[in-house]
């Protein structure tokens, strides 16, 4: 194994190689009103229904979801779940049936009440496979509700380990029957309702959504009046953005600048470990096919030197897909970094520096913090070894259709969220061939996913993908690389509260 790892200075300078919705400008500083607070945000919103569509499955817009929906479970900063809608929720002794007890004074945000109706409706609508739901598959699994005061019982078709978990995550809100079923799925997107902390006042495509506090919340009306989400894709522009006081609070930022911004007075931050995964998708397309390729494009990596000089070594390198801490990381394990091996395995099949084999490398620039930069400094690693990897740059909305059309090319660079931290939603979501999020699909994997799917014992279930997280990777079928770090700044008069998938939710945030 290689020992020398490359410098910061170094690894930089590769790298550097419910009302109808109207359009308004979005006061400059609009930190001037107290009761306002402004968020210049790393993401464009495609779509409100947060239950349909590539959007929902979109980890980077569910802090705008969560301001303006109530999901069925909620999570503590720390991910530990709490009630949301629901107040109880579980399985029966031979789990047959899941009971949910809706919480009682919940209201939407045109006044009328949150009824079982309506959540046995949103679960319903999301197992249609005609609703165009991504977790249908999930969701279909309970049928045959039946509702007795604010109990609802369910009959298990076939047992979902992860299923209270979907609860609180993608695709797990609530929404009003009534009123969906009044104004159909387009006026829904021209008026949308919820029951979260935060009505919809005015929105503008590509440019901002503004909200206004919902003063009968069940958690409590939330201390800002005025939330304003500028959507900001350009990383320079959200540093900009805070620096010149027009917004309050960015996300997602190189570390450089995020150091800098946190020294800086009137200014502070938070840089936190959260559950998404930093990691490279491979997919079925010459020359990744060949194994000899794909290992030593890991055995590339230098993970630790990417760390140090992008996030100040505060992003852990990873070798399987899990983070430390959750149940399918598999303490011990270390995929090695060796250029030397690296070169070997690729002249096993022909390839070197010479005669290097040729790949599309796809990456987003300014989604993540120094996404770009990363994703110029491991194709600059490949090349030592004699791998040319041509970089394109995407927007998420284009991963997310290339994903779901099994087009992705034979590398991506992607952080993959998962705030649950369940093995099923990082290996099992990521490699199984039959979900339209795997980019590699290989029959190896289909059995042992399909079998863990539906493991009733947990013990089993864990161990089971601790020994499938290490079998992909030294089969070359997935490159983990550090665990996601979220960079957060923001003006020292806002109190932030930090959570550990990155939310920046609103409703938490006080004024000084």
């Amino acid at each position: 194994m290689a020992s020398s790892i490359l410098s910061r200075r170094t690894l930089l300078k590769l790298a550097g190689a419910a009302v109808p919705l109207s359009s308004g400008l979005v006061p400059r500083m609009a930190r001037a009103a107290a009761d306002t607070l402004t968020i210049a945000y790393n993401v464009n919103l495609p779509a409100f229904d947060p239950t349909v569509g590539a959007s929902a499955v979109n980890p980077t817009i569910q802090s705008i979801y969560q301001a303006i929906f109530d999901p069925y479970i909620g999570q503590a900063p720390d991910l530990s779940f709490k009630p949301g809608l629901l107040t109880k929720w579980g399985w029966n002794a031979d789990r047959t049936k899941v009971t949910l007890e809706l919480r009682k004074g919940a209201t939407w945000h045109d006044g009328s009440p949150v009824t079982p109706e309506d959540v046995v409706w949103s679960l319903q609508r999301a197992a249609d496979p005609k609703s165009g739901n991504p977790i249908q598959f999930v969701w279909s699994k309970v049928n045959n509700y039946k509702i007795d005061g604010n109990t609802i019982t369910g009959d298990v078709v076939e047992f979902e380990p992860t299923l209270f978990k979907w609860m609180a995550f993608l695709t797990g809100y609530v929404l009003p029957k009534s009123y969906y079923e009044k104004v159909g799925a387009e006026g829904f997107e021209k008026a949308p309702i919820g029951s979260g902390p935060y009505k919809v006042d005015a929105f503008e495509r590509n440019a901002f959504l503004r909200l206004k506090a919902n003063p009968n919340y069940f958690g409590g009306k939330p201390a800002f009046e005025t939330v304003i989400f500028k959507f900001v894709p350009d990383t320079t522009s959200r540093v900009a953005e805070i620096e010149s006081g027009s917004s309050d609070v960015t996300l997602e930022i190189p570390y450089e600048d995020f150091d800098r911004l946190k020294k800086k007075k009137g200014y502070d931050g938070v840089a936190t470990p959260v559950s998404d995964i930093g990691m490279i998708f491979i997919s079925n397309v010459d020359p990744m096919l060949d194994k000899n390729v794909r290992l030593a494009a890991n055995m590339a990596i230098d993970k630790e030197a990417i760390s140090k000089a992008f996030f100040n070594g505060a992003a852990k390198p990873i070798s399987v897909l899990a983070v430390p801490g959750s149940p399918g990381y598999v303490d011990g394990f270390t995929f090695p970094y060796s250029l030397d091996k690296a070169k070997e395995n690729l002249a096993k099949s022909g390839f070197g520096p010479d005669k290097p084999a040729k790949i599309h490398f796809f990456t987003t620039n300014g989604a993540f913090p120094n996404d770009f930069e990363m994703a110029r400094a491991i194709a600059q690693m490949w090349k030592k070894i004699g791998i040319d990897a041509e970089i394109e740059v995407i927007e998420l909305a284009k991963y997310y259709e290339l994903n779901h059309a099994g087009k992705m090319p034979e590398a991506t660079l992607y952080r993959w969220g998962n705030d649950t931290g369940d093995p099923e939603i990082y290996t099992g979501y990521i490699l199984n061939p039959k979900l339209r999020f795997s980019a590699w699909k290989s029959d190896d994997i289909a059995e042992p996913i399909a079998r863990l799917f539906g493991e009733t014992n947990y013990e089993k279930r864990i161990k089971g993908y601790r020994d499938l997280n290490v079998m992909v990777v030294e089969k070359g079928y997935a490159m983990p690389l550090l665990q996601g770090v979220s960079t957060v700044a923001y003006r020292d008069n806002v109190g932030f509260t930090a959570y550990g998938n990155g939310w920046i939710l609103p409703a938490t945030m006080t004024k000084k």
